[in-house]
């Protein structure tokens, strides 16, 4: 019989532990029904555009801090009014998404002289090892296609004349992944409203010894900062590299044809195509 009294003795306590347990400790994480509010929100595409590892660790980033979502939109929310309504219900904030939508910019303008022949693994990655890629440019787009095999909208290709990446920017929804693959570090997200392009990556004020930009670089003539009549570029002294003011921008191109080298481009250009395609 003791043996008996003694295990009815262990399962009463083993019983009271548990329901202690059970009345003192919270059944839920602090803030997950408010990170399991928004994450339904989400696309649940996990792609990872956002910079967290899934749409369930941006959740739990917003319900930390709703601000964020300016600074690392979901591209696909904000493409979708109602998905964007429910989201800022659940923030308790109010989004614009014309302002926070952005689009990829390749600054590269594919003319950069092929100097050796690579036979090495056909990535960029691979190939930028090797002296910063195999064209005349240190910083030229290699197009090798890392950036056209991750897009989820199919909205980049290779120019098969300047073996450039190209974007359509109707199809571009800014969500980011190329901008991380790229191992040139060419592309960037700027604003839908971007009006002048600036096509080059030459990070030097003088030529890296051996290498050299392509007849299309910047040179740092100031010649567009000096066509400009209406104060939309800033030349900056540091870089020696024109800064544009899209807001005070009136798209004269004065800036374009004053470009000696062709480095800059309308970047509006593709969306007027496309609409004269549509139409």
């Amino acid at each position: 019989m003791i043996p008996i009294g003694a295990l009815i003795g262990i399962g009463l306590a083993c019983g009271l532990i548990i329901y202690f347990v059970y009345i003192k400790v919270p059944q839920k994480v602090k803030g997950l029904e408010k990170t399991e509010e928004i994450n339904a929100i989400l696309p649940g595409m996990n792609c990872g555009a956002c910079g967290r590892p899934g749409c369930f660790a941006f959740a739990q980033a917003l319900t930390a801090d709703p601000d964020l979502i300016t600074k690392t939109p979901c591209t696909t929310v904000l493409q979708d009014p109602e998905k964007l309504e429910q989201l800022e219900k659940a923030l308790g904030i109010t989004l614009d998404a014309s302002a926070m939508l952005k689009k990829a910019l390749v600054h590269c303008n594919g003319n950069s002289e092929i100097i050796c022949d690579y036979s090495g693994v056909d990535t960029c990655k691979a190939a930028a090892q090797l002296l910063s890629g195999y064209k005349k440019c240190p910083y030229a787009c290699l197009g090798l296609n890392d950036c056209v095999e991750i897009c989820p909208e199919n909205a980049i290709s290779i120019d098969p004349e300047k073996n450039v990446a190209m974007v359509d920017t109707e199809k571009c929804t800014g969500c980011g992944l190329c901008v991380t693959e790229c191992p040139q570090n060419l592309i960037e997200l700027v604003p839908a409203g971007t009006k002048i392009a600036f096509l080059c990556n030459y990070k030097q004020l003088r030529n890296v010894p051996g290498r050299e930009k392509c007849d299309f670089g910047c040179i740092h003539c100031r010649k567009c900062f000096k066509a400009c009549e209406d104060e939309a570029i800033e030349w900056n002294k540091e870089t020696a590299l024109p800064e544009f003011n899209q807001e005070k921008c009136t798209l004269c191109l004065k800036c374009i044809e004053a470009c000696e080298p062709n480095t800059l481009a309308d970047f509006t250009k593709a969306k007027k195509e496309a609409e004269v395609v549509t139409a």
